[in-house]
């Protein structure tokens, strides 16, 4: 027979007298480019980023606890709105005056050698206005010890500096940690309440203020244990004036503040003149909430100026006032969604620019006082907007939010004008 000669195989070759397998040809196709990470994934991949944050948000939701807790609490107690409303109005009293020297405190000596020392006292005040109420103390001391909160550092505050330090050469990624900081606020100031208003009505009245209490503290020590995200203090004053750098933007956020007293002052009202009234904390939650979400979009698209956000506000300010028309609970919980909607965007534009006046190491005073502006618009806005309901009713007192945003947005135009 024959040698046949061997036929060669496409999986095999013969090299001397060893068979060796030859690589299988593939078809070359090129490979899908790796997905980047999002805006929100690569903020929290910066080391000690999820750390300090956890203990922020704990520090953070007593925030919208404190002033409803105080209020059941004490009107609980003692039967009277009038004194509830007198002592917690003369907690914000206290606290746009303090604040901002322990924020300057901050700046100057350490987020964790001042905030813990001010938490305690603060938490010290909160316990000795339960004791207060429970021992039927006089009223002076109701007014005492809620003033003592006044000392609660201003936890956004320093984690925003916190953010500015970590991502000082990274501003896509300081735009969205901005943006979640925001959303965070909205978060807090939407379930606060409602957490507060369970504690003290399904528990007993003293517990949303120790819940509080306990969370803040335990909060702001984790928060300050993270020593590592801190930002570093220098031996020399820092220059300039946080006072004066940011006194320019003060109008603007006082106007805005005016915008969201008058808003919930009166939604609140028009819902009670519909017999409404038990459902107005989730309808105005609904603010919160388009506020929370939008903050959180706003993060991940590319930021805008002032004169872009602030007519979108205005407009969306007008939606309540037209709903209030109609008298449909649907109509209006939809205008309150779209309105928060709008305000993230706002307010997380006009805090970049506080950060943009701020003088270097002075970040924490100059945003408290921004929110201490904030504050006393609020406090303006809700006694404007009760003087309207009891003398025209609540569709006029709508019409008070919108000319606040009208008012916000001349002000940014006026300012970009002189600039």
């Amino acid at each position: 027979m024959p040698y046949a000669t061997p036929t060669r195989s496409p999986l095999m070759t013969v090299s001397g007298s060893t068979l060796v397998h030859a690589p299988v040809p593939r078809p070359s196709h090129r490979s899908a480019p790796a997905r980047r990470p999002g805006p929100y994934r690569r903020l929290f991949a910066v080391p000690g980023a999820r750390a300090f944050t956890a203990g922020n948000l704990l520090a953070r939701l007593p925030m919208g606890m404190f002033g409803i807790s105080a209020v059941m609490m004490i009107a609980g107690q003692r039967g009277s709105y009038a004194l509830a409303g007198a002592v917690t109005a003369t907690g914000m009293a206290a606290t746009a005056l303090v604040a901002p020297w322990t924020a300057r405190l901050v700046d100057r000596h350490g987020q964790a050698r001042i905030a813990v020392p001010a938490t305690l006292i603060a938490v010290l005040g909160s316990l000795a206005l339960v004791l207060s109420v429970r021992a039927h103390a006089p009223a002076w001391t109701l007014f005492a010890s809620y003033a003592a909160t006044a000392t609660t550092p201003n936890i956004g505050g320093m984690s925003r500096a916190r953010w500015t330090h970590l991502l000082r050469e990274r501003p896509a990624e300081h735009h969205a940690a901005m943006s979640f900081e925001q959303a965070a606020d909205e978060l807090c100031y939407m379930l606060g309440p409602v957490v507060a208003a369970f504690l003290c009505s399904a528990v007993f009245p003293e517990a949303g203020t120790l819940t509080g209490a306990a969370l803040l503290l335990t909060g702001m020590l984790l928060f300050t244990s993270r020593r590592a995200t801190e930002p570093p203090v220098s031996a020399l004053r820092p220059p300039g004036s946080a006072l004066r750098a940011v006194a320019p933007l003060l109008p603007l956020f006082l106007a805005l503040g005016t915008m969201f007293g008058a808003l919930e002052v009166t939604s609140i009202a028009h819902l009670g003149a519909l017999g409404l009234g038990a459902v107005s904390g989730p309808v105005l939650a609904l603010q919160a909430l388009g506020s929370c979400v939008a903050g959180l979009r706003y993060g991940a698209v590319r930021p805008r100026s002032l004169t872009a956000c602030l007519p979108a506000l205005v407009a969306a300010m007008t939606l309540p006032w037209a709903a209030a028309t109609t008298g449909s609970l649907p109509l209006l919980a939809t205008a309150l969604l779209l309105a928060g909607v709008a305000t993230a965007p706002t307010m997380v534009t006009a805090m970049s620019r506080v950060q943009a006046v701020t003088p270097p190491g002075r970040l924490n005073e100059g945003m408290t006082v921004a929110v201490t502006a904030i504050l006393g618009g609020i406090a303006l806005g809700s006694a404007a907007a009760g003087r309207l309901i009891d003398q025209l009713g609540t569709p006029a007192a709508y019409a008070l939010p919108p000319a606040a945003a009208l008012l916000a947005f001349f002000i940014s135009a006026h300012r970009r004008r002189s600039r």
